[in-house]
């Protein structure tokens, strides 16, 4: 249209229109018209919106877009409704869209997220924050490591901490030391098996003595009683049981 345009002019004005004709045989300025589309040379600025199938830059350069304020792609169906939005902003890069994924070269799933869940495709997920990851709600996962001579924490400052799987919960330290602590109650639970603690000495430093009445023979060993509550005590072992004469521990 702009070809038929140009050479209506040049019948109407001769003299006048030739130069202008000979000047966009190949483009002007900067831009360029070849067989492949149109080349623009140096920096381009658009004032209104620009519409292209593919913007490409020169092989071996790197293609930027700049802007005072941001860069936004816009993905539109037919009925020019925007189906995915990228904004990226001085404040903040957001992506809009049913589904965010992130992908290797080869194809391999890195990251995916969308109304349902989050997915993380890598090996390991790493978190280098001085304060750890906090979970507000429950996280499910077949395993939870620390690196290599580092030490792995489990803690819920202000809630408590439940560990449940339905065929188990293994916890090993393989070279060093294992502890739990709470500020109230630590509990173990076992509805249909048992709890084994397996090792060659088991130390409960802190367990109360029951009271007991000087008269019969006494050894300098104790015994470990359960009350009906189920709290343990010890008791300074007789010739016999001594446990039922305690009256302190289990009220």
């Amino acid at each position: 249209m702009l070809w038929d345009e140009l050479r209506g002019a040049r019948t109407r004005s001769q003299v006048t229109q030739i130069p202008v004709l000979t000047l966009l045989l190949d483009g002007m300025g900067n831009l360029r018209i070849t067989e492949k589309g149109l080349k623009l040379e140096g920096d381009s600025e658009f004032l209104q919106p620009l519409y292209a199938k593919e913007i490409q830059s020169r092989p071996g350069n790197a293609l930027y877009f700049k802007s005072a304020r941001n860069v936004t792609v816009n993905i539109l169906n037919d009925q020019t409704k925007v189906l995915t939005q990228l904004i990226t902003g001085p404040k903040a890069v957001e992506a809009y869209g049913k589904k965010f994924e992130v992908k290797t070269v080869s194809g391999k799933l890195l990251f995916s997220a969308d109304d349902n869940e989050v997915v993380v495709g890598a090996e390991r997920l790493r978190v280098l924050g001085a304060e750890g990851t906090v979970f507000p709600k429950s996280i499910e996962t077949p395993n939870v490591r620390a690196e290599p001579f580092k030490e792995l924490r489990l803690e819920s400052p202000t809630r408590s901490l439940v560990m449940e799987a339905p065929k188990g919960v293994e916890i090993n330290a393989e070279a060093g030391n294992m502890e739990a602590t709470c500020r109230t109650e630590l509990r173990l639970e076992s509805k249909d098996g048992e709890i084994k603690l397996d090792a060659a000495k088991i130390r409960l430093p802190r367990l109360p003595h029951g009271s007991y009445t000087p008269t019969g023979a006494r050894q300098k060993v104790f015994e470990i009683c359960v009350c009906a509550n189920g709290r343990l005590f010890l008791s300074q072992a007789g010739a016999g049981s001594t446990c039922q004469i305690n009256t302190s521990v289990c009220l």
